[in-house]
């Protein structure tokens, strides 16, 4: 599902000779990041109630992060730079990106060691 998602990224830039499309590609790269640096590598701190100091900027920062990545397309086909198919194409592979992470933290919920 995650290959999916980055050949939409990649056809949302090839099919309309528009590379700005890929500058939404950053940000999944950056929204796994402050569960690696402040969760421990795990996505179960993300539902869970309690925390701390960084444990709560782990969840802003991912939250932050999951809207840049919807916000910046709309962005772009706001200012001009990318047609309303290429938008259409960036949301569609942010839905297969999101369900996707979605498996896996399902996944790692049921996987106990």
């Amino acid at each position: 599902m995650f290959s999916a998602s980055i050949l939409l990224q990649i056809l949302a830039c090839a099919i309309y000779n528009n590379w700005w499309p890929m500058l939404s590609a950053l940000m999944y790269v950056l929204v796994p990041m402050p569960c690696l640096f402040f969760g421990g590598g795990s996505t179960q701190f993300l539902t869970s109630r309690d925390g701390g100091g960084w444990m709560d900027a782990a969840k802003f920062l991912t939250g932050a992060s999951a809207v840049g990545s919807v916000a910046i397309p709309i962005i772009l086909r706001h200012a001009g730079l990318i047609g309303t198919g290429a938008m259409f194409i960036e949301f569609t592979s942010f839905f297969i990106f999101v369900c996707t992470v979605l498996c896996f933290h399902r996944a790692s919920l049921d996987d106990e060691w």
